[in-house]
């Protein structure tokens, strides 16, 4: 088993077909190490100007900088788009060693000098260290891979998500993240699916009854994106931290 080697990505990309190969897949990537795991689901669309750099905010000064500190894992859905772009970027700006991992599905993903699979496929985040192509040709097939390769990493350490924005897929995503009894934590006033889910939290009625469950489940919080960088790392902190 050996990852796909593919001259102009310095991502290691690795297939897997089946969640009882994550253990031999990630020591074959040298991620066999438990570390504490943050997930990152949602998306970055349809934000006025003002709410994106908010958001990039969250990611240059908080969330990069505290996988840094805390040595964290990162998991997204690793394509070169909204809030996984943004990641990586963060990474790259402040030189971040952290392993930032993708999952996303084969029949969607355009690797470098290979032709398309789909017209709804995605290339890589460039600044990804590792990337699992799991079997799927829709998106969405990813998310309870993303849980539970985050459940692998972590191992028992403290694993939360924080979701952002987000669309339809967001939705499976969180769900995927309750069922396997993560935290996901909702970042109100990112817009989209994080603010249906916020208002739920504070006991408001939402018009998508796909929320209550959700909150009903207990594994839900909300994070005020109009908080201070300081404020948002503390908060943020304290979920692994504790």
């Amino acid at each position: 088993m050996n990852p796909i080697n593919l001259s102009q990505s310095t991502t290691q990309i690795m297939p897997v077909n089946h969640p009882n190969d994550l253990p031999a897949v990630l020591t074959a990537l040298s991620l066999e190490k438990r570390r504490p795991t943050l997930v990152l689901v949602g998306g970055a669309s349809k934000l006025s100007p003002g709410d994106f750099e908010k958001v990039e905010t969250l990611f240059l000064k908080v969330l990069a900088p505290l996988a840094q500190e805390l040595g964290l894992a990162v998991v997204d859905g690793g394509t070169d788009a909204g809030i996984m772009r943004l990641i990586g970027q963060a990474r790259k700006t402040i030189g971040g060693t952290f392993p930032l991992i993708g999952v996303a599905p084969l029949g969607l993903v355009n690797l470098p000098n290979q032709p398309a699979l789909s017209g709804d496929s995605a290339p890589l985040e460039e600044h990804h260290t590792h990337c699992l192509l799991i079997p799927g040709d829709q998106w969405g097939d990813e998310s309870p891979w993303i849980a539970t390769v985050a459940s692998t990493l972590a191992s028992g350490l403290p694993s939360t998500a924080i979701l952002i924005n987000g669309g339809e897929v967001t939705w499976k995503d969180a769900q995927s993240n309750v069922e396997v009894k993560r935290k996901v934590v909702v970042v109100d006033g990112s817009g989209r699916t994080a603010d249906i889910l916020a208002d739920a939290i504070a006991g408001y009625e939402v018009s998508d009854q796909r929320a209550r469950p959700l909150v009903d489940s207990g594994f839900l919080n909300s994070l005020d994106l109009n908080q201070s960088v300081e404020h948002l790392t503390a908060q943020i902190r304290q979920f692994f931290t504790t």
